[in-house]
């Protein structure tokens, strides 16, 4: 049995994509995936599967059950642990919710980006799937441009750091 994370991109985000995650939860149900759970109200889903879990079949999943489509990012617990243990700016973000991880479907590592100078205080670092960023003055004042994260690509999706480690625990939870 593997367990799964997915995050859902833009979902109940400012009003939004609005989705309750008891739908939500039904939706990842139908496939077949057990011990599924949510966390906060903006798509995020921890589940184990016996079978191995696709992408695309949740998200028509999702939007055949909700009429919600939203592009999302599937991760193992393993890889969710990887990427966020990869973090090289976990030990300079002293405000976990001002630091965040976006989550590539590919290579992240490849994407040009403003300078360090034009970004202070700000700081930003690439991993293999993921940009990790550090917003010491919040995280609706980054001084990174939204073409940057255009420029990601339709799966690219965000969480701060207290919802990855929050995430983890749970994911943690079902695999032992």
């Amino acid at each position: 049995m593997t367990v799964y994370v997915a995050l859902l991109r833009g979902v109940n985000v400012g009003g939004a994509k609005r989705l309750p995650m008891a739908e939500l939860r039904s939706a990842v149900e139908s496939l077949g995936h057990g011990s599924v759970a949510t966390l906060l109200q903006s798509g995020n889903v921890v589940f184990t599967s016996d079978a191995e879990a696709d992408s695309a079949a949740l998200e028509e999943a999702i939007a055949s059950a909700t009429g919600v489509r939203a592009a999302v990012v599937l991760l193992t617990a393993a890889q969710l642990r990887t990427v966020a243990d990869a973090n090289p700016l976990r030990a300079v973000a002293t405000d976990p919710s001002r630091a965040t991880i976006t989550f590539v479907e590919g290579a992240a590592d490849v994407l040009t980006r403003p300078s360090d100078a034009e970004l202070a205080p700000e700081m930003v670092a690439f991993g293999p799937h993921a940009v990790y960023q550090w917003c010491p003055d919040g995280i609706s004042k980054s001084r990174l441009p939204a073409r940057f994260f255009a420029s990601l690509g339709p799966t690219a999706t965000a969480r701060n750091l207290r919802t990855v480690d929050r995430l983890l625990a749970m994911a943690e939870e079902l695999d032992s």
